[in-house]
């Protein structure tokens, strides 16, 4: 049986869960918050609609409940003090409430729930929350299988470098260059600990050939999409292109880049950004305040969010795998990216999706230029985008990983 751990427990996270405990390997599912949507709580927070719709993002089906195990109070910190502006709480690596923290904190306690690992095979944790619970199922010789969903940190941190001298007035939202030698030095080790390293792209995979020390296999198994959305109407010529941007407020996703594509394109696009500051200046409200703005959404309201538009853009300048991306596709958009964020694996570019290169506001804005003038060409690919989706199935997913699963655990041969 599998130990599995993840502080915020996001999509792919909850369906690796999933494909864990229907194959009846799941022993405990370890996460900091499990929210209770509709219940007495979520319904009290009716004029705190930010914060509901960030906690209701750690709701859980029903059938992850006889294995949720929760270990909360940095993380309600954390959203407390985020609600009271209160960011000396949270803002440093060492902060009590950062997220740092939070992601230690559960790692520490997954650690002592180990000392007694009955029962338990393996422990399946994340980049920078497995440390500690790795060195204590190597002591008990247990398995580590260790998910690595972003970009090796050396490469993030050489892009991140360059990013800061090209537009320094970004620097403060690339919270890679703030981080310390300590935790570089975890993340690491933690790479080095595992027994299998799962990756969601080409890129992510091809990142950690800088890593020092790794003796794990690395596997790639890209994300899935969700069921699809109602099949697209026509788009009318006269309506202006709908583009939307999901992510954090941030340079490390390219904002900067797309901001200055959209900005050239005034009056003949209509644009959306979903997703937390990470600076409280930057990118400024002036240049936010001609567009509409959402800082969060729970999920199923985020699909009903980009069934509305045509486009999303992430051009981020690393990214292990967009799952905004997979999402966007399942409900018919057309996706604009780079390379760097799983893209590569995802889009037949030109086909039914574009990859642009990494700082390119020129790119982004030929692409946008493009499928606003001709919407023939935007039908099409929006109808390609979602057959794309119908193949990159959650059930494709959670079978790729419970076959990995019982590789490492050795319950059935390699093939």
């Amino acid at each position: 049986m599998i130990l599995l751990s993840h502080p915020t427990a996001n999509q792919n996270v909850r369906q690796t869960a999933l494909a864990l405990a229907e194959a009846d390997l799941l022993a405990e599912f370890w996460t900091c918050v499990s929210w209770h949507r509709g219940g007495l709580l979520d319904r009290s927070l009716g004029g705190f609609g930010g914060l509901r719709n960030e906690l209701r993002r750690r709701s859980f089906p029903d059938e992850l409940a006889p294995f949720l195990r929760s270990h909360a109070w940095r993380e309600w910190g954390r959203q407390l003090a985020g609600q009271l502006g209160w960011s000396r709480l949270t803002s440093e690596e060492s902060s009590l409430f950062s997220v740092d923290a939070v992601y230690s904190s559960l790692d520490r306690r997954v650690a002592r729930r180990l000392t007694t690992p009955a029962a338990i095979g393996a422990v399946y944790a994340y980049d920078a929350g497995a440390l500690a619970s790795f060195r204590e199922a190597r002591r008990h010789g247990l398995k580590c299988i260790y998910e690595h969903p972003i970009i090796y940190w050396r490469l993030v941190r050489q892009l991140q470098r360059e990013e800061a001298e090209l537009h320094p007035e970004w620097a403060s939202t690339l919270g890679a260059l703030a981080d310390s030698d300590e935790k570089l030095a975890r993340k690491d080790e933690e790479l080095a600990l595992a027994d299998v390293i799962i990756t969601p792209s080409t890129f992510s995979k091809e990142s950690l050939a800088l890593a020092p020390g790794i003796q794990a296999p690395v596997r790639v198994i890209p994300y899935g999409a969700n069921s699809l959305g109602q099949k697209r109407e026509p788009n009318d010529q006269r309506m202006r292109l709908r583009v939307l941007f999901v992510g954090s407020l941030t340079q490390a996703k390219g904002l900067g880049y797309l901001l200055e594509a959209v900005a050239r394109l005034a009056g003949e696009i209509d644009f959306t950004l979903i997703g937390r500051r990470v600076s409280a200046t930057v990118p400024a409200p002036a240049v936010l305040d001609p567009y509409r703005w959402i800082p969060s959404l729970p999920h199923d309201e985020l699909l009903q969010e980009m069934s509305r538009h045509d486009v999303l853009v992430l051009p981020s300048l690393h990214e292990g795998f967009g799952l905004v991306m997979s999402e966007a596709m399942s409900q018919g958009l057309v996706v604009i990216t780079t390379p760097h964020t799983g893209g590569r694996d995802l889009i037949v570019d030109g086909v039914d999706g574009f990859l642009v290169p990494i700082r390119s506001a020129d790119a982004i804005e030929e692409k946008l230029a493009l499928l606003g003038r001709d919407r023939d060409r935007l039908a099409a690919m929006q109808e390609a985008a979602q057959r794309k989706a119908a193949s990159l199935t959650w059930e494709n997913y959670r079978q790729a990983i419970v076959h990995m699963a019982r590789e490492v655990m050795e319950k059935e041969p390699i093939t």
